[in-house]
C-alpha cells in the first residue's frame, strides 16, 4: 500500500486598497470590497471573475467551529502583483451557507477540483471531504460545491452520494470535465468502491447536477484508500468530449468520454497512481496524460524513488506505445534517484516561461536533503514540440537560493503543487505546499514564473497562521492539497 498520509483574459478593475476582515461562524474571512463588477471572466479558477487566476489550497487538518481536524479551505486571490497571504478567503462548514457542520476529524478539504460548474462566468471549488459521516453512515463521505462569485466563494450545494451503502469515502478523487461532449462542465467522484460517477451539467445552486452517470471501472474496491484514488479528465483523442482517467492501487484506466457515459479504453501502467495530471506537451491538438508513481513495489524496477510516465495522446486516444519515463535518474534532471523519494506524488502543468507549450512540476515530498529526512523537493520538467524533456530541468527546494526557509526533516515541501498564471504576465507561477512544515502548520511558496523558467527570484512564502488559520495544538497541514495539482 502506498505510504500512509498520501491519500491516495481581461484587465480587471482597479479594486480599493482597503482589505475587510470578518469573522463568520468560527471562519476568518477576507473579502475585497464590492468584488469584480464587471463581467466575470470565465477561468474555471477565478473565483471571484476579476480575470486573475487564483490559488485553492486545503488545510484538511484545521479547526473550525471549534472541532478539531475539521477542515478549511483557503482561496488566494491573483492580481497584478501575484499571489499573496493578504488577498484570501477561508471557507469551512462553519461558513454561512455551506452545507453541514464542523465536526471532529471530518478533513473538509482532503480533496479539491475547480471549473465553472453553473456557467455564470465564475469558477467554482469542489470539496471532498471523505471522512465525513454522514446521516449515520461513518466515514461515508461527502462533496460540496462552494460558488464563485463577485466577492469570491459564497454558499454551497451538497453533491448526494447515489450509492451511499455501496462504498465509503465518497468524494475521495475529484475530476472537473465534459465528460458527455455536450459543452457542459460535469463532475466526476470516486470513492472507495468500483463505481465512479459523473454528475452531469449544469448545474444549479438549489438542484445541484442535471442528472447523472454510472460507470464502474476495473480496479479493486475495499477500505479506504482503495477504490478510485485519483481522477483527472482530458481529450486525449481530440473528439469534443472529455475522457476519464481512474488512478488506483490496481493499475490506472482511460475511459474515453461519450453521452451515455465514458467507456474503457486502455489501461496505463501497473502502479499505484500518486498523482495524475493532463496537458498538450507537444501541442499537437491531442491532450497527454502523467501519471506520477511515487510508491515503488520491491518488484519494480524502473526507479527506486518514484517516476512519472508521461502517455501522449493521438487520434485514438492514449497511446501506450508513445511514452516516456522521467526519474532523478533521467539525463538533465537534478538529483539522485533514492529510495523512498515519492517523486512523482505530485504533478501540474503549465507554461512557465511563455513558450507556448506546457511544463511539468514534479513534487518529492519524501526527498531527503542533507541531514533532513523528508524534507522535500520540486522539478519543473520543459515542455516542448517533441513533448517533454528532462533536459533543463530546474530543481527547488528549502535550500534553493531564493527560497524562503530552511529544509528541515518532515516539511514535506512538494506535498502538492499547481502551475498557473495568477498575474497575467503569460508565464505560470509556481505553488508548492509543505502540509509538514513547522510540525503540521503546513505553508505555501509561490515562485514567479520567467522567460527562463521557474525563478526564486522574489518568492514568497506563507504558513497557516498567515492566512488566519490558527493551530491551537492541532496540525492543520495547510498546503497538504491544492486544486489543480
Amino acid at each position: 500500500m502506498p505510504p500512509s498520509h498520501r491519500k491516495r483574459s481581461r484587465r480587471p478593475l482597479v479594486l480599493g486598497a482597503t482589505v475587510v476582515a470578518a469573522v463568520l461562524a468560527g471562519c476568518l474571512l477576507i473579502t475585497v470590497p464590492g468584488g469584480a463588477s464587471a463581467a466575470p471572466s470565465g477561468l474555471a479558477d477565478d473565483f471571484n471573475g476579476d480575470g486573475y487566476r487564483d490559488l485553492a489550497t486545503g488545510a484538511p487538518g484545521a479547526v473550525a467551529g471549534g472541532k478539531a481536524k475539521a477542515g478549511a479551505v483557503v482561496v488566494n486571490y491573483g492580481s497584478s502583483s501575484g499571489i499573496s497571504a493578504a488577498r484570501r478567503k477561508v471557507t469551512s462548514q462553519s461558513s454561512s451557507g455551506v452545507p453541514g457542520a464542523s465536526e471532529t476529524s471530518d478533513r473538509f478539504g482532503t480533496e479539491l477540483a475547480h471549473g465553472d460548474l453553473n456557467r455564470d462566468g465564475y469558477g467554482d471549488l469542489v470539496v471532498g471531504t471523505p471522512l465525513e459521516d454522514v446521516s449515520g453512515d461513518v466515514g461515508g463521505g461527502s462533496v460540496t460545491i462552494l460558488w464563485g462569485g463577485p466577492s469570491g466563494l459564497s454558499g454551497g450545494t451538497t453533491i448526494s452520494d447515489p450509492n451511499a451503502s455501496g462504498h465509503d469515502a465518497f468524494g475521495q478523487s475529484l475530476a472537473v470535465g465534459d465528460f458527455t461532449g455536450d459543452g457542459k462542465a460535469d463532475l466526476a467522484v470516486g470513492s472507495t468502491g468500483k463505481d465512479v460517477w459523473i454528475f452531469k451539467g449544469g448545474f444549479t445552486k438549489s438542484g445541484g447536477a442535471a442528472g447523472k452517470l454510472r460507470f464502474d471501472a476495473q480496479i479493486e474496491s475495499g477500505p479506504y484508500p482503495r477504490g478510485a484514488v485519483q481522477l483527472a479528465a482530458g481529450d486525449f483523442d481530440d473528439d469534443g468530449a472529455d475522457d476519464a482517467v481512474v488512478g488506483s492501487s490496481a493499475g490506472n484506466f482511460v475511459y474515453r468520454g461519450a453521452s451515455t457515459g465514458p467507456t474503457l479504453q486502455t489501461g496505463v501502467g501497473t502502479g499505484y497512481a500518486g498523482a495524475l495530471t493532463v496537458a498538450d506537451f507537444d501541442r499537437d491538438g491531442h491532450d497527454d496524460l502523467v501519471v506520477g508513481s511515487d510508491f515503488v513495489s520491491v518488484t519494480d524496477q524502473t526507479a527506486k524513488g518514484g517516476y512519472a510516465t508521461v502517455f501522449y495522446g493521438g487520434t485514438a486516444g492514449v497511446d501506450t506505445a508513445r511514452s516516456a519515463v522521467f526519474s532523478q535518474d533521467t539525463a538533465g534532471v537534478p538529483g539522485t534517484d533514492e529510495s523512498h523519494d515519492s517523486f512523482g506524488g505530485a504533478l501540474a502543468a503549465g507554461d512557465v516561461n511563455g513558450d507556448g507549450y506546457p511544463d511539468l512540476a514534479v513534487g518529492a515530498n519524501f526527498e531527503t536533503m542533507g541531514a533532513a529526512s523528508h524534507a522535500g523537493n520540486v522539478w519543473v520538467l520543459r515542455g516542448g514540440a517533441s513533448g517533454l524533456t528532462g533536459t533543463g530541468a530546474r530543481s527547488f527546494n528549502q535550500g534553493s537560493s531564493g527560497v524562503p526557509g530552511a529544509n528541515e526533516s518532515s516539511d514535506l515541501f512538494g506535498d502538492a503543487v499547481r502551475l498557473a498564471d495568477h498575474n497575467k504576465d503569460g508565464r505560470a507561477e509556481l505553488s508548492v505546499g509543505a502540509g509538514g512544515e513547522n510540525s503540521d502548520d503546513g505553508a505555501v511558496w509561490v515562485l514567479r514564473g520567467s522567460t527562463g523558467g521557474v525563478t526564486a527570484t522574489g518568492a514568497v512564502s506563507f504558513g497557516a497562521s498567515s492566512v488566519g488559520i490558527g493551530n491551537s495544538g492541532d496540525d492543520p497541514m495547510f498546503g497538504d492539497v491544492m486544486s489543480g495539482s
